[in-house]
């Protein structure tokens, strides 16, 4: 059930042609309550679509009635008749919702630098229609409905100790880190105030979707939102709370990583006894963002040497000399020197565990990536086609 596995919560994913294949492109969610918090994390892109502008100004007092979003049409550099779509959207979400328009939160994925008239009307009549269909039982459909590279929708749910979380995501290019990775949108019926879900929100954010470093490219459009209707009246205790959103931010994270444009090999690069959990995230990205480790791995070539090297570009405290490297639970480096024969690495399974102990603290950090493939280079040769 995704965004409506919680109490208080109505959502629906419709089509209105904004995509060709016409499959549903506009979802809605809607808090019924009785609490509209809400809080989110933005893109660090200094180019941003307009939706991000626009939500950036709603979120600010931390109350949230509804969001709407769209698939088909990033609504990016698309100038003020963009930024008036984004505004339109949500003053028709409003009044057919008897809100104010300044509580209600704008998503768009897709091309850029595309909008017109016929964009816009789509996106208002999809607006207006996912209103008149919304349902508690709407959050698969919504979650279709914001699909577009994916093959799939992501969805994930815990529930515990009275209280439910649910999430949905949408994402397979263009996920580097930046506060948020993607389109996402989580929502709880735990009683919390919008401080709280921010704080909650923001810790979850950094040790999930902001570890997911797909391909290096940063998107202008990406958005992850935590709404809380409080309708079980159960108050969590923080700590608990923390724990299972990371761990839903996680499960929508490996999802992503899952389906990435392309890839044939899901990377799993563990960074340990780093002098920091920031120097293990370091030296973890940059493996993560090195091409000529990506394509050893898609030709399923167990080259530690490239490890090092990437390594070696950072600023992280180690010695390059005393740096062990384990691939798929084979160790092939020790001390920065051979250890078993490369032959004994099996990377034909499509999960690939890269562990790499620089041996001067004991902090961690895991980076989820992909392998760099000819799939990935044909589908964004063609994205715009």
């Amino acid at each position: 059930m995704s965004v409506t596995a919680a109490q208080g919560f109505a959502a629906a994913g419709v089509a209105v042609g904004l995509k060709s294949t016409g499959k549903p492109d506009v979802a809605v969610v809607v808090n019924r309550g009785p609490l509209k918090a809400g809080a989110a994390v933005f893109t660090s892109n200094r180019a941003k679509a307009n939706p991000i502008i626009w939500s950036q100004q709603v979120i600010q007092d931390g109350v949230v009635e509804a969001i709407v979003l769209n698939s088909g049409g990033a609504n990016c550099f698309t100038g003020s008749f963009g930024f008036q779509t984004t505004h339109q959207t949500a003053e028709k979400a409003a009044e057919l919702l008897d809100a104010s328009a300044g509580d209600i939160l704008v998503c768009s994925t897709g091309l850029i630098g595309t909008g017109d008239e016929v964009f816009r009307a789509k996106v208002l009549a999809g607006t207006e229609l996912g209103i008149a269909e919304l349902s508690e039982d709407g959050g698969e459909a919504a979650s279709l409905a914001i699909m577009t590279t994916d093959s799939r929708p992501k969805r994930a749910v815990r529930t515990q100790d009275g209280w439910t979380i649910g999430g949905m995501a949408k994402g397979a290019g263009m996920l580097a880190p930046g506060l948020a990775t993607m389109l996402v949108v989580i929502t709880t019926d735990a009683v919390l105030t919008a401080e709280d879900a921010d704080a909650h929100l923001r810790h979850a954010t950094r040790v999930s979707f902001d570890r997911l470093d797909s391909d290096g490219c940063m998107s202008t459009n990406d958005q992850v939102t935590l709404l809380a209707s409080g309708a079980s009246g159960v108050t969590p205790e923080p700590g608990a709370f923390r724990e299972v959103l990371a761990a839903l931010c996680l499960d929508l994270a490996e999802q992503l990583q899952g389906d990435a444009e392309g890839a044939s090999h899901d990377i799993r690069i563990l960074v340990q006894n780093a002098a920091s959990e920031e120097e293990a995230v370091e030296v973890g990205r940059s493996i993560a963002r090195n091409n000529l480790f990506k394509a050893a791995i898609f030709g399923n070539d167990p080259n530690w040497g490239r490890v090092l090297a990437a390594i070696g570009t950072t600023q992280a405290a180690f010695d390059p000399y005393d740096v062990d490297v384990w691939m798929n639970g084979v160790r092939v480096c020790t001390a920065g020197g051979p250890d078993q024969p490369r032959e004994a690495v099996d990377l034909t399974p499509r999960t690939t565990d890269l562990v790499v102990d620089l041996k001067v603290g004991s902090a961690s950090a895991r980076i989820l990536t992909n392998d760099l493939t000819h799939d990935y280079v044909h589908e964004n040769s063609a994205y715009s086609s």
